[in-house]
């Protein structure tokens, strides 16, 4: 089996780990994107070394639960943080993304058998997965085109406006991905998707929420002082 480089595995990290698990394919808006209600991340090579030796499994097998979101599917399931996820139904998981593929071709409201390791050992748990929240399905939208919004900026105390020039900005460009192919930057501020003009993080998550992945993603944003279009293309 191919290992990922170090490096590789920290990009995906930035963009997986940010990502609960959803449907994200060239299909999107056909039906509702299946949630898990988990955070993820790939198993480091020491990881796979360790996991492989004392569970007496192939090197390269899981995904690790880094986070499960409270009221969930995967709460409710039993799902805990730690978790390494080794099977979706009968078939092997070696990564996240095709743990998320997985994910994908399940039905929403369906019953799904997720295999996973822990401590004292092999457990299969049973999850009806649920259709996903448009908050979180916008994040993944923008994780699909290879950036990342930027949390928003805490109140002080007092309360009051946050600083002139705030507004949903970009965090992260993963390199090579469509958002860094089509020239986007960290600390670029989005004014509009398509002709949809956006205010705050979450109107942008609202409305890359309703983004096809099979067509190119519009944005409007603001550059210092200056304006720009960019066209992003199909991921």
């Amino acid at each position: 089996m191919v290992r990922k480089s170090p490096r590789v595995r920290r990009v995906l990290a930035v963009v997986l780990a940010l990502a609960t698990l959803a449907l994200v394919a060239s299909t999107a808006g056909a039906r509702p994107w299946s949630w898990l209600g988990v955070r993820i991340r790939d198993l480091s090579e020491q990881e796979m070394e360790e996991i492989a030796s004392r569970h007496g499994i192939r090197e390269g097998f899981g995904v690790v639960i880094v986070e499960v979101i409270a009221d969930t599917p995967a709460a409710r399931a039993g799902l805990q943080s730690g978790d390494v996820v080794v099977a979706f139904g009968e078939r092997p998981v070696v990564e996240t993304r095709l743990l998320q593929r997985l994910i994908a071709a399940a039905p929403v409201d369906g019953e799904s058998k997720l295999t996973v390791l822990r401590a004292d050992g092999r457990r299969a748990l049973r999850v009806r997965l649920t259709s996903m929240p448009p908050n979180v399905a916008g994040d993944r939208v923008a994780a699909e085109f290879g950036f990342v919004l930027q949390e928003p900026l805490p109140q002080g105390e007092l309360g009051g406006s946050r600083p002139a020039g705030t507004g949903p900005a970009v965090s992260v460009v993963i390199r090579r991905g469509a958002a860094d192919k089509s020239g986007l930057e960290v600390g670029d501020v989005i004014l509009q998707i398509g002709d949809r003009h956006v205010l705050t993080r979450d109107a942008v998550r609202e409305a890359l929420a309703e983004q096809a992945l099979d067509r190119p993603l519009a944005l409007t944003i603001r550059r210092g002082e200056g304006r720009l279009s960019l066209t992003l293309p199909v991921p």
